[in-house]
């Protein structure tokens, strides 16, 4: 039988190994985007913000169905029936050792995340100033905890948990599923239009397929792009605090260069080169950070606070996945934190989906579940704590403050982090430790650069798959037109002022996304449990793709 994909894909020609109109249509879609927002920083911004504003202050209540619904899912088909399958062939095998596996999870999923915002965002929620127009944290207030006590240091990491554990991590494990069972174990395109076969059949191949790839292709591009532009910020605060390097646009623009072309070079030599090893790296120089949190500042509080503040947040998750808020304050503080980190997660769930799909070939669905779902978020909840918790301890026990509340509530994020580890070096309870502020600033500062080169090659590697119909080893060529790419929009928006308001318009991206989303899972659930092949069978009624096929039961 005819691939399909063998009448899609150029067999000659400058696009040769990919799907030419989607390849004109996704450069198209890019250089609009960009073309339309430099002209016009401000209209732009605003008109991206009002989108994003009536989506979170009308569709709150959807965003929070969808989310939680789909750590539902995930609990449903972690204890069903079906979670023996394997994604692949029976008789596939993992390709990956399981700690390859999960430092290319934790890479592409939360790495960068939680090393930009592990202090800010728990001293932000900790901080009870309201200074921003609105609670810095409702769900504390709503509990009496007012006051900035150690009671209020575990509300802080609670919601910080909330946002960066289960219910996010939901959304990228059915969008890995479906890629990697419809993929791998039914053999259509490693693509995000192949979980709708079960609804609209061959017409994947037509323009709804096209248009599913496209949505995944802009909001991977942008998540990348902005991100990336947006993080040297604090590489560049990194490097002024090392070097007295003046963090300006100059800096930046280098960063962005020299990020882009290890991040190109990584993609271009593969998942199970590049990719993989800075990920182990990544890894290993990680724990040798957190270990200098951990050991350096105050042991005894942040075990306690760990342990305290994870049990408060498995008593709490439920209700807080339900949460909506009604009045005008705590509506526009789960605006601004909770439907944006939704949002987030849902736009980026095409990219981290496909990736993580990409590595897990072979895995059954209860260990993939199990894998995806509950080690990189309990990596993240550990460092969050370790992180935030240090900077709490430092506010709750410094004479006049430790500053770092101050530096998060002037919005000056990327040196939050930085002023935690200077109080590291004058408050630790091993005495003077200020010879260890340099190398730690100068670690902190190096995996800032590699999480996000692990994020811009997994995005290339991403992007070069879904144009090229699902091929596993796209072409060389095109993965470095578009890491480089990646990196161009970048340096582009960063000059013209506009990463935010194209940050803003990535997550309203995250609306119709949120639609294939549904649909994905619809076709998962109903290939599942209604064509056979998704059952194991007995060696002699397996089909050459390695399932057994509905025809093969009528005969």
């Amino acid at each position: 039988m005819t691939d399909p994909r063998d009448n899609l894909v150029a067999t000659r020609g400058i696009f040769s190994g990919l799907h030419p109109g989607m390849g004109i249509a996704a450069k198209g879609m890019v250089a609009a985007f960009v073309i339309f927002t430099v002209l016009n920083v401000e209209f732009a911004g605003s008109l991206y913000s009002a989108v994003r504003s009536w989506i979170e202050n009308g569709l709150s209540w959807y965003y929070i169905s969808t989310v939680t619904g789909m750590l539902g899912v995930c609990l449903f088909l972690m204890f069903s029936r079906w979670g023996s399958i394997r994604l692949g062939d029976d008789s596939d095998r993992p390709e990956f050792s399981n700690f390859s596996w999960f430092a290319m999870l934790f890479s592409a999923g939360v790495g960068i995340g939680i090393l930009f915002f592990g202090v800010a965002e728990p001293i932000f929620y900790f901080d009870s100033s309201g200074s921003f127009g609105y609670p810095n944290n409702p769900h504390a207030d709503m509990q009496g905890n007012t006051e900035m006590t150690v009671q209020r240091g575990v509300d802080a990491l609670r919601v910080t948990f909330f946002h960066w554990g289960f219910h996010g991590w939901a959304v990228y494990v059915v969008v890995g599923l479906c890629l990697a069972y419809f993929g791998f174990r039914k053999k259509l395109p490693l693509t995000m239009r192949s979980a709708l076969y079960p609804l609209i059949g061959e017409r994947i191949y037509g323009p709804i397929g096209h248009a599913v790839d496209l949505l995944a292709v802009f909001g991977t591009v942008f998540g990348v792009a902005t991100s990336l532009g947006l993080g040297v910020s604090q590489m560049a605060t990194g490097l002024n605090v090392l070097f007295g390097i003046d963090p300006g646009v100059p800096t930046q623009l280098t960063l962005i260069l020299v990020i882009s072309l290890i991040g190109t070079a990584s993609a271009v030599s593969g998942v199970g080169n590049g990719i993989r090893i800075i990920s182990e790296w990544n890894i290993w120089l990680s724990i040798i950070l957190l270990a200098a949190f951990v050991v350096i500042g105050p042991f005894d509080f942040l075990m306690s606070l760990f342990v305290t503040s994870f049990g408060n947040y498995l008593w709490n998750v439920v209700p807080m996945g339900f949460y909506a808020a009604n009045d005008t304050g705590n509506s526009a503080w789960q605006g601004a934190w909770t439907i944006f980190y939704w949002g987030w997660w849902i736009s980026w769930a095409p990219f981290v989906g496909m990736f993580i799909a990409r590595i897990s070939r072979g895995r059954t669905i209860r260990e993939f579940m199990v894998g995806v779902m509950f080690v990189p978020t309990t990596i993240a909840f550990f460092w969050i704590c370790m992180f935030g918790g240090n900077a709490i301890w430092q506010e709750l026990n410094a004479v006049d403050g430790a500053g770092v509340i101050d530096t998060v509530m002037a919005w000056n994020l990327p040196n939050a982090l930085y002023t935690t580890i200077d109080n590291l070096g004058s408050m630790s309870w091993m005495g003077d430790m200020s010879w260890a502020v340099w190398p730690l600033s100068a670690l902190a500062t190096f995996l800032l650069a590699t999480w996000f080169i692990t994020s811009s090659d997994s995005g290339t590697l991403v992007i070069t798959t879904m144009l090229s119909m699902g091929d596993e080893n796209p072409p060389k060529t095109f993965r470095i037109i578009w890491g480089m790419g990646e990196g161009v929009v970048a340096a582009v928006l960063l000059v013209a002022g506009g990463l935010k308001a194209l940050q803003t318009a990535s997550i309203a991206a995250a609306f119709p996304i949120s639609f294939v989303l549904l649909a994905m899972v619809w076709g998962l659930l109903k290939s599942l449990r209604e064509d056979p092949s998704a059952l194991p069978t007995p060696e002699s009624r397996i089909a050459a793709d390695g399932t057994r096929m509905a025809q093969e039961l009528r005969t």
